[in-house]
């Protein structure tokens, strides 16, 4: 298997697009570490348990460095390095940007930017020199595209590309390849929870409209974006490094929504 004994770091991991990645990566063969500061992580690792999978998960709010790099030293102690680090923790809250206080801002900046950083700094040292994969969750949202109220999201997703390349640069002689996963819409959490700010009455109606603007007619599944990741995170994609993939069903392709044959 292609993940076959690899030790992922997975951030998120309790449900959404994490808990996609999650599945495929055990389904290969690796052996997963959740973090997540949802009490869903309890439920997810009690189940993964049960199927008999080599999981453990750690409850963590990732913007606390401190916490992040003891459990990170704990993860050392048991398995003695790590191959795959997967950067998936993320929230989004709809606002506009003269409505949104620096509270909700710095919400976004925190956990998306400042998060995705501690667990990168604290996990570094330990992936050098072993064809080791840090893959980060961007969007399609800030360096592709856009709507009204995502103004602190589509910063901080644009945010983890910039930091995805820059990254990849510095630490390629290091053996480490660094890469994003620039999602389209998927059926998660998060989009259910978007569909409840934007018509409560009616969310279905709203991922109903998100799917008929997309070329496919649907929004993507957590276990196709984890199959990505696990092609990122295996040596199959050895000769791939700073690059953002889209994984969209095709919904930033239309050059126009009413012009076309």
């Amino acid at each position: 298997m292609k993940l076959e004994n690899k030790v992922a770091v997975v951030t998120g991991g309790a449900m959404g697009n994490g808990l996609g990645i999650v599945n495929v990566f055990l389904k290969y063969g690796a052996k997963v570490i959740i973090l997540d500061y949802a009490d869903e992580i309890v439920n997810t690792l009690q189940k993964l348990k049960d199927a008999g999978k080599d999981v453990i998960g750690y409850k963590v709010d990732i913007r606390d460095k401190e916490r992040v790099n003891a459990i990170i030293n704990d993860v050392i102690n048991k398995y003695g390095n790590i191959d795959v680090l997967v950067n998936n923790a993320g929230v989004c809250r709809l606002e506009t940007f003269e409505n949104m206080d620096d509270e909700l801002r710095d919400f976004h900046f925190d956990i998306n930017i400042k998060g995705t950083w501690n667990v990168t700094k604290a996990c570094l040292p330990y992936m050098k020199n072993r064809k080791a994969s840090i893959i980060n969750l961007s969007s399609v949202t800030g360096p592709l595209v856009a709507d009204s109220g995502e103004v602190a999201y589509a910063t901080t997703k644009a945010a983890v590309l910039g930091f995805t390349k820059s990254l990849a640069a510095e630490l390629v002689n290091d053996d480490i390849r660094v890469n994003a996963i620039m999602p389209g819409y998927i059926r998660t959490p998060m989009v259910d929870g978007m569909a409840k700010e934007t018509n409560a009455e009616n969310p279905e109606s709203v991922v109903d409209g998100i799917a008929a603007g997309i070329p496919m007619k649907r929004l993507g599944t957590i276990e196709e974006l984890g199959e990505l990741a696990a092609f990122l995170a295996s040596n199959e994609s050895s000769y791939i490094t700073a690059q953002g993939i889209v994984i969209d069903g095709g919904s930033t392709l239309p050059e126009t929504m009413t012009m076309g044959v």
